[in-house]
């Protein structure tokens, strides 16, 4: 009798296990699908992607571009995108931006300073035909950037940190734009001058990279990478002197790619390291 219900018992079981696999009840629950990050593109027109010439009809004079890195690489690391640069952006421009930041972004991008220092109209100054020159305009931003730029700069990181207190943050620097070349018919930039502009962008390129490092921010450098696709250049990513003025000396089609290159990895690991802490 011991064994007769024994046996019942286990060809109970038995069907019950048979159930459960033809019923497709939970016996091994499918690994659940990770929500894709949100990523906050902040910034001014080398993060909208003015040069590229190709911009969302409802951007504006913001100029955001479908080719700008942010796109690029939002559809690179499967992020979703709430884009906020616009062209013209002051670092105080940028700090607008900031509660556009989504709740619970995971990632934040950000491009600011270049306007403070007024670089666009200090290219186009010096773009200027001779005898007109533009030494005392350089030596104004380079004044801006030592002593006016890095308060802002801190101001508008402590903004971003409070507004995404989870996020990983990636500041975007500028490149270099020239390489003593001149190509250009209706732009006169001297060698001397391209000397002085590209000391500027190192010196724009250092302080943005040592306030970003006194937040615990990452830094994307873009001198590098544009090492050889400055304006005048045999493989271009920076357009020269353009018509419509506004895409000059702003990064092209390529010059977008070259950043994406640059940006992507950077959020990879970023977004990796923050799932590793979380």
């Amino acid at each position: 009798m011991f064994v007769l219900r024994k046996r019942r018992r286990l060809r109970l079981r038995t069907i019950l296990v048979l159930l459960g696999f033809a019923s497709g009840s939970v016996v091994f629950a499918a690994p659940a699908q990770a929500a894709p990050p949100a990523y906050a593109a902040l910034g001014d027109s080398y993060s909208s992607g003015l040069g590229t010439r190709s911009y969302y009809p409802d951007s504006g004079s913001c100029y955001r571009s479908p080719l700008s890195y942010p796109v690029l690489d939002a559809a690179r690391i499967g992020a979703r995108l709430t884009f906020l640069a616009c062209a013209g952006a002051t670092v105080a421009g940028v700090r607008g931006q900031v509660g556009g930041i989504p709740s619970g972004a995971a990632l934040v991008t950000v491009s600011a300073g270049g306007n403070d220092a007024g670089f666009g109209n200090v290219l186009l100054r010096c773009a200027l035909p001779w005898p007109l020159t533009c030494w005392d305009q350089i030596d104004h931003a380079n004044t801006v950037i030592r002593t006016v730029l890095p308060a802002r700069l801190d101001g508008l990181y402590a903004a971003i940190r409070a507004a995404a207190p989870r996020a990983r943050v990636l500041v975007v620097g500028y490149p270099r734009l020239f390489n003593g070349r001149e190509c250009n018919l209706a732009s006169r930039i001297s060698a001397s001058e391209q000397r002085a502009l590209n000391a500027t962008a190192d010196l724009l390129a250092t302080t943005i990279a040592a306030r970003a490092a006194a937040h615990g921010f990452g830094y994307a450098d873009a001198r590098d990478p544009f090492t050889g696709h400055s304006v005048c250049a045999d493989a271009e990513w920076i357009n020269g002197l353009s018509n419509p003025v506004a895409e000059s000396y702003h990064p092209n089609r390529p010059g977008q790619r070259g950043y994406a290159d640059l940006v992507g990895p950077a959020l990879s690991s970023l977004a990796a390291s923050r799932r590793a802490r979380i």
